[in-house]
């Protein structure tokens, strides 16, 4: 048994039989590779249906169309043919249909948005761009003049503050404090400063990123940070917009009494406010700069802005939001924002850092008697003379207030 087994191993270890078994295994492959394999049959055309032609899908025959009716251009109406009416002489020659497309020509759709039936919007002549369709005349006013223009408007405004500073420094008080205060403004009316300066803030700089970072920031941050970026302001900016909205009514009205014009603001106009002489100019409670600012960037601009802004978050009631009308809105609404910010950059600068005491004015609500005679002389004397009261909130004066009021007069 044990020879017969030894035998058996060694016959398939041969030679032999493994070339015999590599030759059958190659027919077979062979063999198989030959087979007529049938395909699938397909469902039984219906009855009474025509069959296909011989190597054409579907029945779809492919032809050139103008070798369909090669003269059918010579038709004096072939211009003004319809789509239906071509297809009758050129089947298959949708020309008519696109050149209606081109044309911004509404057709028929089932989509239940507004102009869902326009493809291309129709040609029109903006203000700065060329005749052509609206999208395109749009994307020529962004990219061309707003966009370049209103960013130069923006570095011009803020250069120019920086020289002003670098040259003259900031507006000091050159008289001695004397710990006597004047409540400059109240608490409800710096409440809605702040409120309104904050949403401010943040639609200028969530808008300038979005509009001029990519200029700027993209090159440094790349594009997978810089998309994030823009994406959260995009969505700060849209939040912030109905703040800003509400709470601008609320500033226009609240300090709309004091910022009428009277004939002393002419004077303080030829005087440029005594910026380049260093005299102050005497005003009232706002001087005739603080004036431009309200009624131009506050109340113009700033209504402008809002309206504009609200109509592109889709927030009026009863308009119709066409791309054309979004186009506009955005034009104006880009427009007027860059014209607000610059007029606001002063503003803040004069606020903040460019004239001393004016923003301990606005956190505390009071100023020492001599920030008062110097910067605003006529108001001071209606308050002396008893026409304007020196303290509109009810109580007693906050001591720690009148004490920073005091050091922000002598810093």
């Amino acid at each position: 048994m044990y020879s017969l087994l030894t035998q058996g191993l060694r016959h398939l270890a041969s030679p032999k039989v493994w070339c015999m078994a590599l030759l059958t295994l190659s027919a077979a492959w062979a063999n198989a590779q030959t087979l007529k394999v049938e395909p699938p049959q397909e469902d039984p055309a219906p009855a009474g249906a025509a069959a296909p032609a011989s190597g054409q899908m579907g029945g779809i025959k492919g032809a050139n169309i103008f070798e369909i009716a090669p003269d059918a251009n010579k038709d004096p109406k072939y211009p003004e043919q319809t789509n239906a009416e071509r297809g009758k002489v050129q089947p298959g020659n949708n020309a008519p249909m696109w050149r209606d497309v081109g044309k911004g020509v509404t057709g028929y759709s089932s989509l239940p948005y507004p102009e869902a039936g326009n493809l291309i919007q129709p040609f029109v002549n903006y203000p700065g761009a060329r005749l052509t369709n609206a999208g395109e005349a749009w994307r020529q006013v962004r990219n061309q003049w707003i966009i370049p223009y209103g960013g130069s408007v923006l570095l011009i405004v803020a250069v120019a503050i920086a020289l002003f500073y670098f040259a003259k420094g900031a507006i000091p008080v050159h008289g001695q404090p004397t710990g006597r205060v004047i409540e400059r403004f109240t608490y409800f009316e710096r409440a809605a400063h702040w409120v309104n300066a904050i949403a401010f803030v943040a639609l200028a700089v969530s808008g300038i990123i979005m509009a001029f970072g990519k200029f700027f920031l993209l090159p440094i941050i790349g594009s997978t940070l810089f998309g994030w970026l823009t994406y959260a302001l995009k969505n700060l900016h849209n939040f912030a917009g109905p703040l800003f909205a509400v709470s601008l009514v609320v500033v226009i009205l609240t300090f709309i009494k004091d910022n009428l014009p009277a004939k002393e603001d002419i004077t303080w106009l030829l005087k440029g406010g005594g910026l380049f002489s260093g005299q102050e100019v005497p005003s009232h409670r706002f001087n005739a700069g603080e004036k431009v600012v309200f009624w131009a960037g506050v109340f113009f601009f700033g209504l402008i802005v809002v309206g504009s802004g609200l109509f592109l978050d889709k927030l009026l009631p009863s308009v119709g939001y066409t791309r054309g009308n979004m186009q506009i809105a955005h034009m104006i609404h880009a427009s007027a924002a860059v014209l607000m910010m610059a007029l606001f950059m002063g503003h803040i600068y004069l606020g903040t850092i460019g004239m001393k005491g004016a923003y301990k004015a606005m956190k505390t609500g009071y100023v020492d008697e001599t920030w008062a005679r110097e910067h605003h002389e006529l108001w001071y004397d209606d308050i002396k003379a008893g026409k304007i009261p020196a303290q509109r909130t009810a109580g007693p004066v906050d001591a720690a207030s009148a004490a920073e009021a005091s050091r922000a007069v002598k810093a």
